[in-house]
């Protein structure tokens, strides 16, 4: 078994232990202060044989260890073991020098992403599109600047000319990332709707990508600080 198929099967261990409430609980208390099981017990109001099932679920997946008491040998304390939580989170994607964000026409969605990209990350960021437009969309400049971002009205380009190799290509757009099955070939899809031509669609679209951006900035650049 090589070792990312051990990580995933980790990770779903931790998941499946983490499914149940009371589980979920011992690991909440945990994760402020070391207990005994008996504490558990108590604050939870559930049987001992029950929190001694749901321990030993949780030490199976690595999730808690137990220590000896240096006062009461005969007592134990629960530790929550916090690598394990680590590992919850997915791989980060790692050797990307630049990420770019395509759509078809390069007018709206692809230049918001490469907007909030560039102000959320460290890893340079361009955007591109598979059929671009003259200019980019009017509400799309309008939104961004109503978030302090700044789009260069006829900064649009085809993915001919932008992309290179060793990129993150992202499509922001279902056409995009349907039309792009050559060299250029998106990594990532994210399926964002085409905004329709009104300042709330464009608004929408913004929240959208800003929520994507802000998940996927963590897996690419571990400790990365909010820019």
């Amino acid at each position: 078994m090589n070792t990312e198929s051990s990580l995933l099967q980790s990770r779903a261990r931790i998941h499946a232990a983490l499914g149940e409430p009371a589980r979920l609980a011992i690991v909440d208390t945990l994760t402020v202060g070391d207990t005994s099981p008996g504490e558990i017990a108590r604050s939870l109001d559930l049987p001992t044989n029950l929190v001694a099932h749901h321990l030993k679920v949780l030490q199976d997946a690595g999730l808690v260890v137990r220590t000896r008491s240096e006062g009461d040998r005969r007592r134990t304390y629960l530790r929550l073991e916090p690598e394990a939580l680590a590992v919850l989170t997915p791989p980060p994607l790692t050797d990307v020098p630049r990420v770019v964000f395509v759509c078809t026409h390069n007018s709206a969605r692809s230049q918001l992403a490469a907007a909030l990209w560039t102000r959320r990350a460290r890893t340079p960021a361009a955007s591109a599109g598979t059929r671009p437009a003259p200019r980019v969309h009017p509400r799309a400049i309008k939104v961004a600047s109503r978030h302090g971002l700044t789009l260069n009205p006829t900064g649009t380009a085809h993915v001919a000319d932008v992309v290179r190799d060793g990129d993150l290509v992202i499509a922001v757009c279902d056409n995009a990332h349907e039309d792009l099955t050559e060299t250029a070939r998106p990594r990532l899809h994210w399926s964002v709707p085409a905004p329709a031509d009104t300042d709330a669609a464009f608004e929408a679209a913004f929240a959208d990508l800003a929520g994507r951006v802000d998940r996927l900035a963590p897996a690419l650049e571990p400790g990365a600080s909010d820019g």
